[in-house]
């Protein structure tokens, strides 16, 4: 299994492999998520002082809050670079 690395801005690098969703941080829920998971001390804010724009949800419970639109984030995800050399 190859590991794929996402810049989610800011120099942050994130294992595509372990993302299980990209989600806004606007509604309750996931506001509320945040809160707990930081009270557990697992978040992780690689923000640097901006607006939360996205938030990564991690299959080791750890939660990230980037500055990084959700469809960036995916569409870096999703692009496959072309390797016809």
């Amino acid at each position: 299994m190859d590991i794929k690395l996402i810049n989610i801005g800011f120099g942050n690098i994130v294992s595509a492999n372990r993302i299980i969703s990209i989600v806004s941080p606007e509604s309750a829920p996931i506001k509320r998520l945040i809160q707990e998971t930081r009270d557990k001390g697992l978040l992780i804010d690689a923000t640097y002082g901006r607006r939360t724009r996205a938030v990564i949800i991690t299959d080791s419970d750890h939660i990230i809050l980037t500055a990084v639109q959700p469809e960036t984030i995916a569409n870096r995800i999703s692009y496959k670079p072309n390797t016809n050399e």
